[in-house]
């Protein structure tokens, strides 16, 4: 009977740790979030491509996206003087996966591009993301950008 007892408060004892391991994760993806789109916000091409795994999937515009495709085009486009004017992120909801590697990440972006001939782009759009802590990082290893309006 002690053997089932201790067994018990063990199993009890680990449900709050696993909570909290998944807070913790769940707060470092926020914070990831934050600083990948601060870094587009910001026009910091390096540290915006920096948040993303080399073989990351992404769709938008109707499309498939390769990370290097997508690179060598904004890096044309911030060269010709196109230029994020706003990005601001609302109601972001974080899941963390099972094991605390994996998470997906869901928010609501209003947006503001200057295109280098100097028309500007407004747009409302809702952004989802599949993180996953690689080698100590976490990366974007999937993203969909569906424009609402």
């Amino acid at each position: 009977m002690q053997k089932i007892l201790t067994l018990i408060a063990a199993a009890l004892i680990s449900i709050p740790a696993a909570a909290d391991q998944h807070g913790g994760a769940e707060a470092e993806v926020r914070d990831a979030v934050k600083a990948f789109n601060s870094t587009y916000a910001s026009n910091d091409v390096k540290g915006y491509f920096n948040h993303f795994a080399d073989d990351a999937d992404m769709f938008w515009g109707g499309d498939r996206q390769s990370k290097s495709a997508y690179h060598e085009e904004w890096v044309a486009t911030i060269k010709a003087g196109g230029a994020v004017e706003k990005s601001d992120v609302s109601e972001l909801q974080v899941k963390v996966l099972p094991g605390g590697n994996s998470a997906h990440a869901s928010y609501y972006i209003d947006y503001r591009f200057r295109n280098p001939d100097g028309d500007v782009v407004v747009e409302k759009a809702f952004e989802s993301e599949t993180w996953q802590k690689i080698d100590g990082q976490w990366k974007i290893v999937g993203l969909h950008y569906t424009i609402l309006e």
